[in-house]
């Protein structure tokens, strides 16, 4: 797949039921999309914030002036952390900027250095990271979540869930933007769970996810049907097994998974978007 398609099944319907289950922690400022660059920037979050700034009104640079000056002498960690945390609330909730957001949350969860914080600002992440279409902020999201899950799994080296949430920032993150070192690296992250618990549903999911995306489509088909066979109401799932067929050239298998994901999902708007897919396939 080329390094220009920032697209795994997002060519297809799992990004729609991606956006369905996940969608944007905080709603987008505007739905204009720039051109695909031969070279990808990095992405400067401090940058970043420092233009967003520019957008302020003057009430808003007041209370953001007082958060960011608010450390002083004495605790200086309690204090970073809770100023982190406010920081990361006010640009959440005033100005709705997912970037500054999550820098600040995750710049608090490494200070607190607790696995609950951790945890949920590295899922955080890893949730908006999925249907990112930003080169460059994909490689930072990624990086950043990836950095949050193994802090966590530092403190809890037995959690699953946490090895599963590195192994899909491998596979949403990097791999999808063209780098085949970054799936595997994920797949063998996944792997490790599989082979202590065959049941995991969740590790399967995104095995099944690192096939498509890596191209291998038989093995991304099997562990997707194990997916279904224990949850047949596993929307992903089954859009996911749809893309896959449809990759492959299965026509007819990949109609009749779009069908079921259409009748599971039940929405005009992905109905729409399956019967466009199935024209294309006949």
């Amino acid at each position: 797949m080329p390094k220009k398609q920032l697209i795994i099944a997002v060519t297809g319907l799992a990004l729609v039921i991606i956006l369905f289950k996940f969608g944007n922690t905080i709603a987008p400022k505007s739905k204009v999309e720039a051109p695909v660059a031969k070279a990808v920037k990095s992405f400067d979050i401090l940058q970043f914030i420092s233009e967003e700034k520019k957008h302020l009104s003057a009430s808003q640079l007041i209370n953001l002036s007082k958060l960011e000056n608010s450390v002083t002498r004495g605790d200086v960690i309690s204090q970073s952390i809770t100023a982190n945390t406010q920081l990361a609330n006010f640009w959440k909730d005033s100005v709705k900027s997912f970037e500054p957001y999550a820098y600040y949350l995750s710049e608090a969860a490494k200070l607190d250095k607790s696995e609950k914080n951790l945890t949920f600002a590295a899922q955080l992440i890893l949730n908006n990271l999925r249907a990112e279409q930003d080169e460059a902020k994909l490689k930072w999201k990624t990086a950043t979540a990836v950095a949050l899950f193994e802090k966590a799994i530092e403190l809890n080296p037995e959690n699953d869930d946490l090895k599963v949430g590195l192994g899909s920032c491998y596979i949403f993150g990097k791999g999808r933007a063209g780098g085949p070192e970054e799936t595997m690296k994920g797949i063998q992250q996944l792997l490790s769970v599989v082979r202590k618990d065959s049941n995991n549903m969740k590790a399967h999911m995104m095995l099944g996810v690192g096939g498509f995306v890596s191209g291998q489509y038989d093995k991304a088909i099997e562990r997707l049907q194990k997916v279904i066979k224990a949850q047949p109401d596993n929307i992903e799932a089954v859009a996911f097994l749809a893309d896959t067929y449809a990759a492959k050239g299965d026509k007819a298998e990949a109609i009749k998974w779009y069908t079921i994901s259409k009748r599971l999902v039940n929405d005009s708007h992905y109905s729409q978007e399956v019967d466009e897919r199935i024209k294309g396939l006949q």
